[in-house]
This record gives structure tokens, C-alpha cells and sequence, in this order.
């Protein structure tokens, strides 16, 4: 929906359903419910969320315009897209193969680029869209080429940002890449992000595009910039500790947009030498499923870290005296701060949110809380409902 503090909606990835018939049917059964709710008055956005096979489908003219009709009928609209995920999400062991392919193969390439096509039909005129994903691939996926890797994937990148400049040309429409730092990502943070954008990106992508199309270096980086953005997902922001203004003023000096919030949040909790860590082992292993990942990056006593890449490996080094507090990746609802023994980095989101009232962050907002399903029993609510409080909750802190 439409606020005066930009776009709002939510990211369907929290619906199962990976062939388009199954996802759509899901669709049809929730997003009229929700908008009831949440936004009866006006057209309400979506974050839609297609899987690779779901693509296929959905890129066939007759279905395309069958999905446009059915949103226009329900006053509902995308502007954004959720690429991270290629393959199966759900009720299946996703782990780091939610990077894979990653974006060292043409797979992910061709993937995106017909996300973007998808997006082109879908868009409501004057809009500019956006497609999230991957932030290049999984760190520990063959760590001696590391390089090679993040090389690799850097030309790809090019490559698309060279094809959504052609649609702009084209037909007019303004499309964007929008890179997701995370855990355990090549790039897993904004400082990374960083180095990578302006030491990689644009010194490859400048070179290739002024020689591809006889322009000159500065028009290429303007055309990098333009169509390739950045997701700033909450959640991943605050489990590196990472101090959002100082960040936000640093990418937007080196002039990047931010072509999404995604409003998530982790669970934490501080240590100190009095902290039963035994109970809280029990309250951590609660979210310890099989499903996701789940990071943890605890900082210790001498203001270091120290990063896990699950949460089995976390809970064995739990008695760790050097530790003071954990932060691990697990997406929990947005309207509770606190779970007992542990807490949620609602603070952050909160943060986000007024930087976003003040300084216009982004022009979109996605609420991306997907692990409903694998939540501890107690925390378990009905689907509907829950994010129907989420959009609501999120919508009181903008307006």
C-alpha cells in the first residue's frame, strides 16, 4: 500500500508453493483476506516471490496476463520481487542451498533476467521495480577460490545490469537489482558490500559497459548505480552489530540506492558471568530447526566476533566466558520484542523505520518474516492473522 513514508507491502516467500499453480492458488486465498485488513481503501502492494519453476510458468504470455487481470480485479500491485530463493523454500532442507545456483552461473543469470521480465509486465506505469537477491554466493562454498568466485559472479552482475539498462531503453521502465547482504555471504555486510561496489563492481562494470556500448566511463558508473541497488534487510544488518546511520551515511555517500527496506528481525541475548547458560541453551535450541540457517555472530568481552554458521554449532560453544552477547539469524515476528530469556532486535527495525520517516531511506518497504511455519510451537500463531499484524505494526511506525 501506498504511505506517505513510501511503499508497504509484505514478501509472499512465507507461502509455499513452488510450481505457479500452487503458489498462485495460495495467493488467491490470502491476499484478498489480508488487504481486507490492512488496506480495504486503496490498492495494496505485493512482494511477489516466484521460484524458478514457478518462472516458467508465469513468463507464458496467457498466464502473465491472466495474474495482471486477477491483481487489477483485487486492486492489489508488485513492485518489488523476492529472488533470493531459486528453488524449494519450504518443508524441505533449504540450509545454503538457498544460494545455489549462486551468481557464478549462468542459471542464477538467466533466472533474475526473466524475473525482470515478469516485473516489466506487472508494473504499475511510473513505477520503478526492484528484484532482491543473493549477495553473490555462499562464503563457504570452496573457500581457496573465493576470488575466482566473487569475480565471476561480479560479471554477471554486469552482464544484468547491462540487460535492464536495454528494457530502460527500451520501454522506459526503471529496474533494479537490489543485493541482500547476509551471514556467511560473500558479501556479508555493509562494509563488505562496500568494498565490493566500489572496488569491483564499478572498475569491472565500468570498463565493460563504456567498451560494449562507446560510452563514456562516467556514464557507465552512473548506469551501475542506477540499476544496481541495495536490500537493506534489517535482520542481517543488526546480526553484525552494524550501526545503521553511520552505515546509510557511508552508502549514500558513494551515491548507491537502497532499492528496498526488508523490515525483519532477529533473537539475542546478552551474557554475562551470572547468565544460567544452561537454561538459555534450552530457550536457543527451541529455534534450532532443520529447515534454514541460522547464524550466529556473538560478541565478546574484547568488542570481537565470533561467527558460526549454525546454530548446532553455537549451542555447543554456549559456555564460551568470553562471549557477552549472541545475535543469531532467525526471522521472528515484528510485533514482539521479547521471548523470556532472549530478545528480538526490534530495536533496529524500530531505527529503520524512523530513519526512514525523517530521510526517506527507500521508496519500498517489504515486511519478510518467512519462518512462520518453523517458529517454536508457543510462538505459533494463524498465518493470516499474524501478518495482518505485521503490515499493521510496521505501518504505525512510518505514518
Amino acid at each position: 500500500m501506498y504511505t506517505a513514508n513510501g511503499h508497504l507491502t509484505y514478501c509472499t516467500n512465507i507461502h509455499a508453493g513452488e510450481s505457479w499453480g500452487a503458489h498462485f492458488e495460495t495467493l488467491q486465498n490470502f491476499l484478498p483476506a489480508i488487504k481486507e485488513q490492512v488496506a480495504p481503501q486503496q490498492w495494496m502492494g505485493v512482494g511477489l516471490r516466484v521460484s524458478e519453476q514457478a518462472s516458467r510458468t508465469l513468463i507464458e504470455p496467457e498466464q502473465l496476463a491472466a495474474f495482471k487481470k486477477w491483481l487489477q480485479q483485487e486492486q492489489l500491485y508488485v513492485f518489488t520481487m523476492n529472488g533470493f530463493p531459486y528453488g524449494a523454500f519450504h518443508q524441505t532442507h533449504v540450509k545454503d542451498l538457498v544460494h545455489h545456483p549462486d551468481w557464478t552461473s549462468d542459471e542464477r543469470l538467466d533466472y533474475t533476467k526473466r524475473l525482470f521480465d515478469i516485473l516489466v509486465v506487472l508494473l504499475p506505469e511510473g513505477m520503478h521495480g526492484g528484484v532482491s537477491t543473493s549477495p553473490l554466493s555462499y562464503r563457504h562454498w570452496e573457500p581457496d577460490k573465493q576470488q575466482q568466485r566473487r569475480s565471476q559472479a561480479t560479471r554477471n552482475i554486469v552482464a544484468l545490469a547491462a540487460y535492464l539498462m536495454e528494457i530502460e531503453q527500451t520501454t522506459g521502465i526503471h529496474l533494479h537489482l537490489d543485493i541482500e547482504p547476509e551471514p556467511d555471504g560473500l558479501l556479508e555486510n555493509g562494509d563488505e558490500f562496500l568494498e565490493w561496489y566500489k572496488n569491483e563492481l564499478i572498475p569491472v562494470g565500468s570498463h565493460t559497459l563504456a567498451s560494449a556500448y562507446g560510452i563514456t566511463a562516467i556514464a557507465a558508473i552512473q548506469i551501475l548505480k542506477r540499476h544496481i541497488q541495495l536490500c537493506y534487510d534489517v535482520c542481517h544488518f543488526a546480526l553484525g552489530y552494524e550501526q545503521h546511520a553511520q552505515i546509510l551515511q557511508r552508502i549514500k555517500s558513494q551515491g548507491i540506492q537502497i532499492g528496498k527496506i526488508q523490515a525483519s528481525a532477529a533473537i539475542k541475548a546478552r551474557m554475562s558471568t551470572t547468565t544460567d547458560r544452561g537454561g538459555l541453551k534450552k530457550v536457543f535450541a527451541l529455534f534450532n530447526e532443520t529447515t534454514y540457517l541460522h547464524q550466529v555472530i556473538a560478541k565478546t568481552t574484547a568488542d570481537t566476533f565470533i561467527r558460526y554458521p549454525d546454530l548446532p554449532e553455537a549451542l555447543l560453544d554456549i559456555e564460551n566466558p568470553d562471549v557477552v552477547e549472541w545475535r543469531a539469524h532467525f526471522h521472528v515476528p515484528l510485533f514482539i520484542d521479547n521471548y523470556g530469556d532472549i530478545a528480538s532486535t526490534q530495536d533496529d527495525v524500530r531505527q529503520i523505520l524512523d530513519l526512514q520517516r525523517h530521510a526517506r531511506l527507500s521508496d519500498y518497504i517489504e515486511v519478510e518474516t518467512y519462518t512462520w511455519d518453523v517458529l517454536p510451537e508457543a510462538l505459533k500463531a494463524p498465518l493470516l492473522r499474524s501478518v495482518v499484524r505485521e503490515i499493521n505494526w510496521v505501518k504505525n511506525q512510518i505514518i
